[in-house]
């Protein structure tokens, strides 16, 4: 009876032991993880390249006395709005022969200088009204909008899809969006070489006045006198970088001068910033920028990229390039100061409206030729899925084809994590 009870016991011994081999192994290999899941959604995918840089007034006047003296009297103070030939501040006069003589350079430099302007405003003009500047927006807007019809032809009778339409009405709206950035840029060039060319008026008739003033003692435009030192153009003081009784020195060709003020108009403002040399070869003319002021965070700008640098400074260890950029206008309640500091979202690819997933959840095998999914099959079982991938902005990419919005995908973890 002994024997028979140590062999039961020896049984259940063996029993235990081998259900807790199994239980053990079998927890061994189960993985712990819990994954989640997720779906695709519709949504915009945006490819930009970041500028930073600041806003700046597109032209800034620094207005000098025409004769040396000292300030006797300053009329404004910065953010003061200004018109032109509005007193600025009143100079005592120290005249002398030498002043006469750079008087007399300076009026012969403004001759030069508006017969420069004059002839760059009637090219300017020249190729305004024949539309020379805008030719190749226009010549490319009306190819796509027939190759766009063309293609809505085919769609009808059946012969291709609503995919391959959508890459034709696509490039048709970029096209136009080209040829109206054109055409504000047309205007805008036409503009600037305008008020330049009133400037250099401006500059001349004040060389002139100085002049006379300085040999009789008078001038006859309007009873002005050149130790009142006026505006030459409409805008806003930014600043006043003198005092009364501070000595100042007349503008000639051996120095710049000093300034009485700083003008500018803010209705007509720029972004300059900088890119890194990465991004600066997919950018071109024309293309839209969206501005963030980090004064003003709650407000976005638009403005049209009108100049990429063709030369590249190293800062930093890393090569950048200068561009600048056109505002559009903007609410007139929002007032932008010169000076601040900006980044400029500049927007090289778009695509609204599309089947995109995470970038997290995509695998890539055979260096990135093949790329997959994990569909959810069951609890925590999954099998991979093949995608085609279109557009990424680095955080979401589009899928284009093997996925729709009602599938359950898992969501893969980050390998770092917890590391």
């Amino acid at each position: 009876m002994n024997k028979g009870c140590l062999f039961g016991s020896g049984i259940i011994i063996i029993a235990i032991t081998a259900f807790l081999a199994y239980y053990f192994y079998s927890q061994s290999n189960t993985d712990p993880t819990q994954y989640e899941s997720t779906k695709a959604e519709v949504r915009d995918i945006l490819n930009k390249s970041v500028a930073t840089g600041s806003i700046k007034p597109r032209l800034e006047v620094n207005v000098k006395p025409q004769v040396s003296g000292v300030v006797d009297a300053l009329y404004v103070e910065a953010g003061e709005i200004v018109s032109k030939g509005q007193k600025l501040a009143k100079i005592k006069l120290i005249p002398s022969e030498v002043n006469i003589n750079s008087a007399r350079s300076n009026v012969e430099l403004a001759r030069i200088q508006v017969k420069e302007a004059q002839r760059e405003f009637e090219r300017q003009t020249q190729v305004n009204s024949n539309g020379l500047d805008i030719k190749e927006a226009k010549r490319n807007l009306e190819v796509a909008q027939k190759e766009e019809e063309r293609n809505r032809q085919l769609l009808d009778e059946g012969i291709i899809s609503d995919q391959d339409y959508a890459q034709f009405k696509l490039d048709r709206d970029l096209k136009q969006n080209a040829y109206d950035n054109a055409l504000l840029l047309s205007g805008n060039s036409l503009k600037q070489v305008r008020a330049q060319l009133d400037i250099r008026r401006q500059e001349l008739e004040a060389a002139e006045n100085n002049l006379q003033l300085l040999r009789e003692g008078k001038t006859n435009r309007s009873n002005q006198v050149s130790n009142i030192v006026v505006s030459t153009v409409d805008g806003m003081i930014l600043d006043v970088p003198v005092e009364e009784g501070s000595s100042v020195i007349e503008r000639n060709n051996f120095n710049e001068g000093t300034s009485i003020a700083v003008i500018a108009d803010m209705k007509s403002l720029i972004f300059e910033g900088k890119v890194d040399e990465s991004d600066v070869g997919k950018l071109q003319e024309g293309m839209p920028i969206e501005l963030t002021v980090g004064a003003i965070p709650d407000h976005t700008f638009d403005a049209v990229l009108e100049f990429i640098s063709p030369k590249g400074a190293e800062e930093e260890g890393v090569v950048k390039f200068e561009v600048k950029a056109a505002l559009k206008e903007y609410a007139k309640d929002i007032f932008l100061r010169a000076g601040y500091s900006a980044n400029g979202d500049i927007i090289i690819n778009k695509k609204e409206s599309v089947i995109a997933i995470q970038e997290r959840d995509v695998i890539y095998e055979k260096d990135g030729e093949d790329t997959y999914v994990e569909k959810v099959v069951g609890d925590q079982s999954f099998e991979k899925m093949e995608v085609e991938l279109g557009l990424s902005d680095g955080l979401h990419v589009e899928v284009i084809a093997g996925l729709d919005t009602s599938t359950q995908i898992k969501v893969q973890l980050d390998p770092n994590a917890g590391k």
